[in-house]
């Protein structure tokens, strides 16, 4: 009882909430230390592993996150590019679309393994831990920036230079037909 006294005495102290790392840390011991969240927030460790970003710019589609994903949260959609698109900010030559780059936080686990794998380095985990939603469609972040009438727009120009494509190598095929027929 003289314990749960002392604690209700003690409730007029207040304890400053310290890093882990200071070298007081663990002799404060009298006083409050609830932390009086949204108003106050504890220091995140740069280690931690919260919301996922991805810069969809430096995105080359290569599809690695969503393949390494243990609970496919991370869904792909790619257009082929009839020639390069555009150039990542390390240098990387960009020949896909991305139609669609969707991830779904509520099946997250946070596991850090799509931010490991992305050789662009265009998926990061930011310090951003607090998204409180009243739907959970809501969590499904979209990246992708293109809309469904330019992602079929893509898909005719890809069409159109594959038959073209097609037809030259039919033409050349022919070509090479009728030369050895003569001979």
């Amino acid at each position: 009882m003289s314990l749960t006294l002392k604690h209700l005495f003690a409730v007029n102290k207040r304890r400053k909430s310290v890093d882990i790392k200071s070298d007081n840390y663990f002799e404060q011991k009298e006083g409050v230390v609830t932390v009086q969240y949204p108003k106050e927030k504890l220091p995140i460790p740069e280690v931690g592993r919260y919301q996922l970003d991805v810069v969809i710019d430096d995105c080359i589609v290569c599809d690695l996150c969503a393949k390494v994903c243990p609970v496919d949260c991370i869904e792909i959609e790619s257009i082929k590019g009839t020639g390069p698109i555009g150039i990542t900010s390390d240098g990387t030559t960009k020949r896909l679309h991305a139609a669609k780059f969707d991830i779904d936080m509520a099946k997250c686990m946070y596991c850090g393994l799509c931010t490991v794998v992305c050789p662009t380095e265009c998926i990061t985990m930011t310090d951003t831990y607090d998204r409180s939603v009243t739907n959970v469609a809501d969590l499904i972040y979209k990246f992708s920036e293109m809309t469904p009438e330019e992602a079929e727009q893509k898909r005719k120009e890809l069409a159109a230079q594959q038959a073209e494509k097609q037809a030259a190598k039919d033409a050349a095929a022919l070509k090479a037909f009728q030369e050895r027929s003569k001979i």
